[in-house]
């Protein structure tokens, strides 16, 4: 077998409580080989296996002669690998015999090593890191019989390096502001003027029991006037003042803000911002004035 270490190389360790015996006996091996080794002890198996994904992905690019690799051990050896995999560059595998290390360093280029400390004894340790050590990658292994990789598949690993070192790095695209199913049913839709209330617009979602997401700009009023169907809303934008005239209460509503006005109820609004607000009926959508805007203008010069 070909030795991959006829390169400086340096090995970050750690493990959690389960494979803290195991990582010190490779520890202690690894220096008996004059292999530099960063032990960062133990922690739990998300925590070192993160740590240890870490460093190595920042090794990826680095220009020195030294190889970075990590070494991670827990009860079964998969959950550090799976969470030093978070990293771009980093390709952890869990290894528990030497022939999956060997596979792992020759197919995937392996530079993350997890092993189990509940299922491996010390010395079939021993044997997978020295099989991991020593396999160069794209070298002959059991997946391959032992045998040189045909050129196709040699062609597909080589191509792989590249492939591989992007998984993670890609920049990841916010989601549009606007991902509120309710806030996109009004994008790219048609508003219809409420033309008994100026400054107003409507656009009808559902019809009995009716939906609508209702716009005012900022310094418009609804005069008093009541519905047949009590009506919830949720305000998505801006701000407002609801008078409740047959309970003689108001409301100050902004971004977030919900409320019910039961049937019959008697309501005036103001509008502070240039507000949009989603409101839901019981029953078909009307509209009954009980004031012109003559009065509620007066009204509300008295309230403000």
């Amino acid at each position: 077998m070909a030795s991959d270490t006829n390169r400086n190389l340096k090995i970050i360790a750690g493990a959690d409580s389960f494979g803290c015996a195991l990582k010190d006996s490779l520890v202690n091996h690894l220096r008996s080989l004059n292999i530099e080794v960063d032990d960062l002890g133990t922690d739990t198996y998300y925590s070192v296996g993160e740590e240890i994904g870490r460093r190595v992905s920042s090794a990826t690019n680095n220009t020195t002669a030294t190889e970075i690799r990590g070494l991670v051990a827990c009860g079964t050896g998969v959950g550090v690998s799976i969470f030093a995999n978070k990293f771009p560059g980093v390709y952890a595998a869990t290894c528990l015999t030497a022939g999956d290390a060997a596979n792992a360093r020759s197919i995937n280029n392996c530079n993350v090593l997890a092993v189990s400390g509940m299922s491996t004894a010390p010395d079939s340790a021993v044997e997978i890191l020295e099989s991991w050590l020593k396999t160069p990658f794209k070298s002959p292994c059991p997946a391959s019989d032992s045998n040189p990789w045909p050129p196709e598949i040699d062609s597909f690993l080589e191509s792989s390096i590249p492939e591989m070192s992007k998984i993670g790095s890609e920049a990841v695209t916010p989601p549009p502001s606007d991902t509120c199913a309710i806030c996109c049913l009004a994008k790219n839709r048609d508003f219809a003027p409420v033309d008994i209330m100026p400054g107003g617009e409507m656009r009808i979602v559902r019809e009995t029991p009716t939906s609508a997401i209702v716009r005012f700009k900022a310094g418009s009023m609804e005069p008093a006037h009541h519905h047949t169907f009590g009506h919830d809303l949720v305000v998505m934008k801006g701000s407002k003042r609801v008078w409740n005239l047959s309970k003689e209460e108001k409301y100050d509503l902004g971004v977030g803000d919900y409320l019910f006005t039961p049937a019959g109820d008697v309501h005036r609004v103001k509008y502070f911002e240039d507000t949009e607000f989603f409101i839901k009926w019981d029953g078909h959508w009307d509209l009954i004035m009980d004031e012109d805007l003559a009065a509620a203008n007066a009204a509300i010069d008295k309230e403000i």
